[in-house]
């Protein structure tokens, strides 16, 4: 289905569903799809239809034209910051938001990432759930180059993915990572060539959107709460969780079908 640039999205975050799956694409090609505060605000709005809306059980990200997403865009920065007005603002009012809820949402989150993506683009692949990538694609922690500190949560996904010692050379030296690089060092889930990107990233996404929406939400929690807390803790969380996932329909029909030696059949409930 052709996305058309319905609101929430606007003109340059184009937002659509099919086979339940919520596609979301920066669209602004040519500014490599760089991100302003309205473009921020649009995205935010797209996160929140996706995660509000009952017929998208998986989200899909991605970019139009030649690239991800470049980041913050610089002419309007520069902009403010002739006007006085520094990044805290939007960092806290628009980066910080779509971060959180790309990390809180319930669902599976898929990037595809097509050709290059720098800065705030990077962290926002990052906290997805799965990132398959182009070979052409490159990643630059591009913070650094211009005397900034990271942002939209790269400075806690980065080393989970990477490690501690690799995340602190990537940020402090801000070079870019292509492809096969980011594959070996954990950074994306799989590297597909360029005119398989869109095929590949939303046959995983139609499978997650197919799979039990509950029980992938429920692996989120669980995963995001132990890597911050103790083995006991984390035991109680893992028991919650699977009591509430037990009472589902999913759980129960999935039960019945392993004992029938059929295959389930996911409702998302």
């Amino acid at each position: 289905m052709e996305q058309q640039p319905d609101r929430p999205g606007g003109e340059h975050v184009l937002y659509s569903v099919e086979q339940g799956v919520a596609t979301i694409t920066l669209n602004r090609p040519d500014a490599m799809n760089a991100l302003t505060i309205a473009m921020k605000a649009a995205l935010l709005e797209a996160l929140e239809r996706a995660r509000d809306e009952a017929g998208a059980r998986a989200v899909l990200i991605t970019g139009a034209g030649r690239g991800f997403c470049a980041g913050q865009d610089l002419r309007e920065h520069a902009a403010n910051l002739e006007a006085g007005v520094g990044l805290d603002n939007t960092v806290r009012a628009h980066y910080n938001p779509i971060i959180l809820a790309v990390a809180g949402m319930g669902k599976p989150v898929v990037a595809a990432v097509n050709g290059f993506a720098a800065g705030a683009g990077v962290s926002l692949a990052l906290v997805c759930d799965f990132r398959v990538a182009a070979e052409n694609a490159r990643f630059a922690m591009a913070f650094s180059s211009i005397a900034l500190a990271p942002d939209s949560g790269a400075s806690w996904t980065l080393p989970r993915l990477v490690g501690a010692a690799k995340a602190r050379e990537l940020l402090m030296l801000g070079e870019p990572v292509d492809a096969a690089s980011a594959l070996r060092l954990g950074m994306v889930t799989s590297v597909v060539p360029e005119h398989e990107l869109a095929a590949s990233a939303r046959d995983l996404a139609v499978r997650l959107a197919q799979g039990p929406t509950l029980a992938y939400g429920a692996i989120k929690q669980a995963l995001d709460f132990s890597a911050a807390h103790p083995l006991e803790d984390a035991l109680e969380v893992e028991a919650d969780l699977q009591d509430a996932c037990a009472k589902t329909e999913d759980h129960h029909s999935a039960t019945r079908a392993f004992l029938a030696k059929q295959r389930p059949v996911f409702e998302g409930r």
